[in-house]
C-alpha cells in the first residue's frame, strides 16, 4: 500500500469543519447511529490518500466492507459536491483547505459511483484536480452546449449552399471539437494512478 498523499487522522478542527457535512448526509437507511463517526471518515481519508482497494484497509479501522459501504452511502448522499462546493467557497485558511487534496481524491473515487455529475461540477468550479483524468480526456458538457448551438445556428440559415461551404470550411474542426467535448470511453489505469 503506497502513501500518495501524507495522511494524519483528523484534528479537532478538521473534525469540526469536516462534521456538517458528513451530518447532513442520510449514512444508515435503517436510521441507526454510526458509533464513531470521527473514526470512519479517518478510515476514509487514509484510504483515499492511497491507491489501495478497500479490502487492505488496515484492521485498526474496522471492518473495510462497513467502511466501503458508507463510503458509497456518502457518496450517492452528495458528499464530495458539497465539499468540493465548500473548497470553492471558503477562504484559504479554512481548515477544510487542509484536507484539499484528500478530498479531490475521494470526488475522482466518487465519480466511478455518481457519474458526470461531480465531473461537471469540477470543471464548473474550476476544480480540475478533482477531476478522474487529464481534463482533455474527460467529457465537457458546457462545450458540447456551446458547440451544438453554434450547429444549430448555421443550420437554420435557409440557404443550403451557405451551409455546404460553411461544412466545408469547418466540418472536420467542429468533429474533432465535438470528439474532444465527449471524452475518452476509457483512460488507462497509469494515467488515473499519475495524478497526484
Amino acid at each position: 500500500m503506497q502513501q500518495r498523499v501524507p495522511f494524519t487522522a483528523l484534528s479537532d478542527r478538521q473534525w469540526e469543519a469536516l462534521r456538517p457535512y458528513v451530518l447532513a448526509q442520510k449514512a444508515s437507511p435503517a436510521g441507526r447511529k454510526v458509533l464513531d463517526l470521527r473514526e470512519r471518515m479517518n478510515a476514509i481519508l487514509f484510504l483515499l490518500s492511497t491507491d489501495a482497494p478497500w479490502r487492505e484497509l488496515p484492521e485498526r479501522y474496522g471492518s473495510s466492507v462497513t467502511v466501503s459501504r458508507h463510503f458509497r452511502r456518502l457518496c450517492h448522499g452528495g458528499l464530495w459536491e458539497h465539499l468540493l462546493e465548500a473548497l470553492h467557497d471558503l477562504g484559504p485558511r479554512h481548515p477544510l483547505q487542509q484536507l484539499r487534496r484528500v478530498i479531490f481524491r475521494g470526488a475522482r473515487r466518487a465519480a466511478k459511483l455518481v457519474g458526470l455529475g461531480i465531473i461537471v461540477l469540477a470543471r464548473r468550479l474550476q476544480l480540475l484536480e478533482a477531476l478522474p483524468g487529464p481534463p482533455w480526456l474527460l467529457p465537457d458538457p458546457d462545450l458540447s452546449k456551446t458547440l451544438v448551438g453554434i450547429f444549430q445556428r448555421e443550420f437554420e440559415d435557409p440557404d443550403p449552399s451557405r451551409f455546404r461551404r460553411w461544412w466545408r470550411r469547418m466540418g472536420r474542426t467542429y468533429t474533432r471539437l465535438f470528439a474532444a467535448a465527449t471524452g475518452r470511453a476509457h483512460i488507462p489505469r497509469c494515467v488515473r494512478l499519475a495524478m497526484p
